[in-house]
């Protein structure tokens, strides 16, 4: 593996001289692409280019929960069938996430707290007390004792390669260098994200991607 340069991520992230980003991300991005095996330049370039967007440009690691009553009631209709439920809620994150999550994901009931305590972090946001766990276990960290290093980029990186692995993400992005490219990379974003949410920013940064890396198509 050709591990990425601080001025390569500079140039994929268009950043100024001066952005923080490049030298605190490159070697957490390194270190969790080899542990990954995304090792080859058309898997990093694929795998850049969806967690960059997940993250909004590794500046977003923890799940926003801040909702109205009325977006609650459209997000969660289940869970807030009235007015007065989703106000309950409302720009409560804890609760929220306590409420939305619990007996979910490995969690426990809404008292045990586990809604908060395992909500969405990383470069893709991993929710859950069991998805923690099994985090936990595949990549030797305490993920489930201390769930806030997920909102670090040592954390952070390896929650995404964790995910990119167990979804047998590799094996697509290494079909993204024929002519059907496309077609795949568009396939990963439905992996990753469940659908194509944001997918003309995510063709954007995989062009860039791929020129700063070198891969010819």
């Amino acid at each position: 593996m050709t591990p990425i340069t601080e001025q390569q991520l500079q140039d994929i992230l268009a950043a100024g001289a001066g952005d923080p980003r490049p030298p605190l991300w490159t070697a957490p991005l390194n270190q969790g692409m080899a542990a990954g095996a995304i090792d080859t330049p058309v898997r990093q370039a694929a795998f850049l280019a969806q967690v960059l967007v997940e993250s909004a440009q590794l500046r977003q690691l923890v799940e926003s929960l801040e909702y109205s009553a009325p977006r609650l009631r459209q997000v969660w209709p289940r869970q807030f069938p009235t007015d007065a439920d989703a106000q309950a809620c409302s720009h409560a994150p804890e609760k929220l996430a306590n409420k939305v999550y619990a007996n979910r994901l490995g969690n426990g009931d809404e008292a045990s707290g586990d809604g908060w305590r395992y909500r969405g972090r990383g470069l893709i946001q991993l929710t859950g007390r069991a998805n923690y766990a099994a985090l936990a276990a595949a990549m030797h960290i305490d993920a489930v004792g201390n769930p806030d290093m997920l909102a670090e980029p040592t954390g952070a990186v390896l929650s995404a390669v964790w995910f990119w692995q167990t979804k047998g993400l590799n094996a697509i992005a290494d079909r993204t260098a024929g002519s059907d490219g496309d077609e795949h990379f568009t396939e990963l974003t439905r992996r990753i994200n469940g659908g194509i949410n944001g997918l003309p920013e995510r063709r954007a940064y995989w062009e860039r991607t791929r020129q700063v890396l070198g891969v010819n198509r």
